[in-house]
């Protein structure tokens, strides 16, 4: 039995800050989710990837990911901003896109917007109510990627190795349980390994494998930290050939055994 923790639906609002090393894995490593995301960012700086390509990112930027798109972002100290889970319902674009609002009036419209939403989804607020706001937010949205500054658009996404990175994530994210390898992947895409991980590396600069790996590590910590599966259960819904292979490759990127992390982490957060 394999078993993927998606988040709920529902419309959701969460903040966005620095949790210290031992919890980068809550915003830094890959993950893709059944609903899109919207990412506000109000302060402090950093790097997102979306869909295997790399931005900086910085104090009033808003950026698009569509459900089942991989992404991770670096997330310091002076870092915070809201994420909001947007229903799969909306009418949402379905492609990643990142605005850099520099004029004002629409950072301090954003902001209210924002600010309305979350207090609508408080105790005392009226769900009705946000989504109403969200429809205001999406023609928001809609008003700002047509006004854009064409020199200001970000042309490496169509670039054939931004695409094939794309179509790679996306790929990772529907078949990451499935114990496939990068040259799995690299075949269905019809290029070799080495072409795949240079491409990746042109546009996240990470390799192909540790994409795959980062995704697939995301979701062992959310089973740690989320479900009472058994380690065993867990290397065996990850695809892990035995359960020590896997507390071995989780031990070497997160330091820590599977056991000692599920018993010391916390609770996971969901971005």
């Amino acid at each position: 039995m394999r078993t993927t923790i998606v988040p709920d639906p529902a419309l959701a609002l969460a903040s966005i800050s620095f949790a210290g090393p031992a919890s980068r894995w809550r915003t830094e490593a890959m993950r893709s989710h059944e609903t899109a995301r919207l990412i506000h960012i109000t302060k402090g700086q950093g790097r997102i990837t979306v869909a295997g390509l790399t931005n900086g990112y910085g104090p009033n930027n808003l950026i698009s990911v569509p459900p089942h798109t991989m992404y991770g972002m670096e997330v310091g100290p002076s870092v915070f901003g809201q994420i909001l889970s947007v229903p799969a319902a909306t009418d949402w674009p379905d492609v990643p896109f990142h605005l850099r609002l520099l004029d004002v009036d629409p950072q301090k419209e954003l902001v209210t917007l924002m600010e309305s939403i979350e207090r609508e989804l408080a105790p005392k607020g009226d769900p009705r109510a946000a989504q109403c706001y969200l429809g205001l937010l999406a023609i928001f949205v809609e008003r700002q990627l047509a006004s854009r500054d064409p020199a200001s658009i970000d042309t490496r996404r169509a670039t054939a190795a931004a695409k094939l990175v794309a179509q790679y994530t996306t790929m990772i994210a529907k078949d990451f349980q499935n114990d496939r390898s990068v040259s799995d992947y690299a075949a269905a895409l019809g290029v070799t390994p080495t072409h795949l991980t240079r491409s990746c590396r042109k546009t996240c600069d990470r390799s192909a494998l540790a994409l795959l790996n980062d995704r697939i590590h995301f979701e062992a910590c959310v089973m740690l930290k989320e479900t009472k599966f058994s380690i065993q259960s867990i290397a065996q819904q990850l695809g892990f050939r035995s359960p020590a292979y896997f507390t071995r490759s989780f031990q070497e990127k997160s330091g820590a055994t599977p056991s000692d992390f599920r018993r010391t982490s916390g609770s996971a957060q969901r971005l």
